[in-house]
């Protein structure tokens, strides 16, 4: 993907962007910036969703046994839950996830 670099009318990919701010693909900082980014992410999913069911962070703590503060901690993206208690905050709020092979 291209974008317009509106300073020197070039364009300039995002790769390339990514690559002068958080090093090449496989560097450990790319890495780094990559999970961070998947974390923060998935945490608005959850959060998301649990706006939409109007449930409180706390109703979900209770349901899958965890406290309040561990809820709030996923949605700002400071933690990345494990796949079980991802499943588990799922189910608590009435979805489910799907594992399935994409078409190409």
């Amino acid at each position: 993907m291209n974008i317009m670099n509106t300073n020197e009318n070039q364009l300039t990919s995002i790769d390339d962007i990514m690559d002068a701010k958080y090093g090449k693909e496989g560097t450990p900082e790319r890495e780094a910036f990559r999970r961070e980014a998947y974390t923060y992410c998935m945490g608005q999913v959850i959060h998301d969703a649990r706006k939409n069911e109007k449930v409180s962070q706390n109703e979900i703590a209770q349901r899958i046994g965890v406290n309040k503060s561990y809820i709030s901690r996923v949605e700002n993206g400071t933690i990345e839950p494990g796949v079980g208690t991802f499943y588990r905050i799922m189910e608590a709020l009435g979805l489910r996830v799907e594992i399935v092979k994409p078409v190409y």
